[in-house]
Order: structure tokens, then sequence, then C-alpha cells
């Protein structure tokens, strides 16, 4: 058997431990092979662990099933995985999700903890080489003020789902008021919003956005809620440019970036909904729908002269008066 295909086996194994086991239509889906190569790969995997089990799951195909403790014993994470779960705590971290990037520190311990001392050292020298040489060993730049306390009624919250009873001020507001709300999820960025109902207003009334760094204190309360059937916090999130989401200045939006910059724009990913278009000069017309004009704004004044607003015009109003000519691209 090829080094290749021994690793092929091995993720297959690794696959079986499943509680519901690996069938041949997600064997072919996640090796990208034909239904006969499926068959002669579980064929290899019955052979090499006798222990594998197989039933027929609900959908009436046949599974494939191994108790993992059968195969733990041949798995040790690799210094790539080791720096991945590490770079990944401190994307968490930067994002402001104490409480997450400290259940993934867990992880991470529990993890190292099953590496075998002799293996371990080995790994660690690999892993730190790693994340130098990919810059995420000590990251600097800005990122959202953490609230700990704060942080974690708000996962509780989500968690149950529970509502959230908080101290708010709004911009133009002398004092907090509080609210109580229904929370719905979280939109990071380089401001944090928590978009949930306030359960004052009618149930009709839109999803509201409470800037986390606002809340100085929060308490979770034993009320439960349903979440909003139609809600999806992936398309919620992609109406926004950023963080920041405003049902009023939802629309069109197209840049035009020049000659000099189209390639290097080519490499952004502006947002999830992006169309590209090459125009005969070589420049580069990017368009989604988006909203969020300031957070645009402030994007779009790293290209400097590189860039042209064509919609919407409030948009090309606020960012071509402010527009610079720089000596390189974001």
């Amino acid at each position: 058997m090829s080094f290749a295909k021994a690793q092929e086996l091995l993720k297959l194994a690794m696959m079986a431990t499943r509680r519901s086991g690996v069938s041949l239509d997600e064997i072919m889906e996640e090796f990208g092979c034909v239904y006969r190569t499926a068959q002669r790969m579980t064929e290899a995997l019955e052979a090499a662990f006798p222990q594998t089990e197989t039933s027929e799951g609900e959908d009436r195909k046949k599974r494939w099933r191994m108790p993992a403790r059968h195969v733990a014993a041949l798995l040790s994470p690799s210094p790539e995985e080791l720096a991945a779960l590490s770079n990944g705590i401190a994307q968490l971290e930067q994002a402001g999700m104490l409480q997450e990037a400290a259940l993934a520190r867990n992880l991470d311990r529990k993890v190292r903890a099953l590496v075998p001392p002799e293996k371990g050292t080995r790994l660690a020298v690999d892993e730190e080489a790693l994340l130098e040489a990919l810059g995420h060993a000590a990251r600097p730049g800005p990122k959202p003020a953490a609230n700990r306390d704060v942080d974690m009624a708000i996962y509780e919250a989500l968690k149950g789902p529970f509502l959230l009873r908080f101290p708010y001020r709004k911009r133009g507001q002398t004092k907090p008021v509080e609210r109580i709300v229904a929370p719905h999820g979280l939109l990071l960025g380089v401001r944090r919003y928590l978009v949930a109902r306030d359960i004052a207003k009618p149930s009709s009334a839109p999803l509201q956005h409470f800037r986390v760094e606002e809340i100085e204190a929060a308490e979770v309360l034993e009320d439960s809620f349903e979440f909003d059937q139609d809600f999806d916090i992936r398309r919620h999130a992609e109406k926004g440019f950023g963080s920041f989401e405003n049902a009023a200045e939802y629309g069109d939006v197209v840049w035009r970036f020049s000659p000099e910059a189209a390639a290097h724009a080519r490499r952004f990913v502006f947002h999830p909904t992006q169309t590209v278009e090459d125009e005969p000069d070589g420049s580069l017309l990017v368009r989604f729908k988006a909203s969020g004009l300031l957070e645009m704004c402030w994007h779009l004044y790293a290209w400097g002269t590189a860039v042209e607003v064509l919609q919407p015009e409030r948009l090309r109003e606020m960012v071509h008066q402010s527009r610079r000519s720089f000596g390189a691209f974001p």
C-alpha cells in the first residue's frame, strides 16, 4: 500500500468513528472518487480494522462504523493542525470572542495532553516555526475592547436561548435605558453588534443591533424564547459590508478600480455576493449589494485615488472628497 493510500485509509477510519458512521455517498464526496472505488475503500477498512461494524441507517443506506478507541492510538496531531488550532484561538481573541477562545484553548490543552511525550517536543518546535512563518504568533492590530462578564452572559443567553437584560445608551441619550432582548446572533468586525429583538417592541418590529462595547453589564434571565424561524445569521450578515447593517442604506454598490490596482483588487473578496467585471481599459468593476456606507469609506480610503465609487451616489460623495494618493495598496 502506498503512503498516500495509507493516509486515505486512516482518514476513512477517522470518519468511521462518527456516531452515525460513514456511508458510500459520504466517501465519494470526501475523496472525490467513484462508487466502485468507495466500495474498495470500505473493503480495505474492514481488512485493516476487523472491529469495523456495518449497519443500515435511517436512509436505508449501508454505513460503516468503528469504535474510536481502536483508531485513537494511530492518531497524532500534525504541526500544521496544532498551528491552525493556535491560530484559530488567536483569531477568536482578536474578534473579542473570549468565551469561545477559552473553550478552544481547553480543547487545545486536551489534544496536547494526548500527544506521546516523545513526539511532543518535535511537534512544539515545528509548530512554533510554522506560527512564526505565518506571522500569527503575535498578531498586532486593533481589536474590540472586551468585557469578559458581558461576553459570557451573551454566550449563555445565545446557548439557552434565554432573554438578556442590560442597560444600554444609544447615541444622543444622556442616560442608559434598561433593555430586555431575545439575542439571535453576533456580528463581528471592527465593532461587534449583538443582533436581538427588543421584547418591549411589537414582534413584527425588525431585529435591532446593539454595540457590544456599549454594554457594561448584562444579566441572563431564566425566561427562554424561540428564535425567529426565518432568521439566518449568515444571510443577515451579508446585508452589511462590515459588522454594521442598516436597512435604509441597503442597495447596489459599484466600485471601479484603476488598471494599476485591478490585479491587486482581484485578490480581495470585498463581499460574499460580489461579482467582478473587466473593463476594456484594464480597470475592474466590483458589484454587490450591502449597507454600511461608513465602513465602506474606512476601507476605500486605503485605496486612495485607485478606486472610484460609481454607486451609490451618497457613498461617492463621502469618499471622493477625502481621496488621497498613496504609495501602496492595502
